[in-house]
């Protein structure tokens, strides 16, 4: 198990969004600010480390037959953890991403991961490959979140740093201006 190769495949030459193109819906969808990428990222980090493991483990006993079965199984297993936690820790977050942490489960990026390398290689391998996949993914939602939000609004960290947050008044004349709460 080599670390360093792994981190570069994870951020640059198999990074899951940039090289492979996968998850692109969900990655279009949530990116519209620094709050939904950095919790999609998260969640995406946690469900595909955790799967990534729980399949290495079981790669020996899972018949060959229903083993993509068995993976979505155990994917929709911690997908269901995190969607509680979120739920329960972080509602706005939660609300915000909606239906597109349900749809991690079928998401290929994970079902991707666990097939081509999870199912082959032992635990501590596969738990490195999560994370390092998924460090790769968050950093990539958080690049396009901090455009996105910058090119869409003009300001950045509205949903997490607390600015941005502005109420528009009209004034005298039918002029428009912004004050900051």
């Amino acid at each position: 198990m080599n670390f360093g190769k792994q981190f570069k495949e994870g951020l640059i030459t198999q990074n899951p969004v940039l090289v492979q193109l996968l998850g692109m819906c969900s990655t279009m969808a949530i990116t519209t600010s620094f709050f939904n990428g950095l919790g999609m990222g998260v969640s995406v980090l946690i469900i595909l480390t955790l799967s990534n493991v729980f399949i290495s483990m079981l790669r020996k006993i899972i018949p060959n037959e229903v083993r993509i079965a068995c993976f979505i199984v155990v994917i929709a297993g911690f997908v269901t953890c995190v969607d509680l936690l979120l739920k329960a820790f972080v509602p706005a977050l939660s609300s915000s991403l909606g239906v597109f942490i349900p749809l991690i489960v079928v998401n290929c990026i994970i079902l991707g991961r666990a097939e081509a390398f999870a199912s082959k290689n032992p635990v501590g391998a596969s738990a490195v490959d999560g994370i390092c996949q998924g460090i790769g993914y968050t950093l990539v939602l958080i690049c396009m979140c901090v455009v996105r939000e910058l090119l869409g609004s003009g300001k950045f960290g509205g949903g997490l740093l607390g600015g941005g947050q502005e109420q528009r008044k009209k004034g005298k004349g039918g002029q428009v201006s912004y004050e900051s709460d």
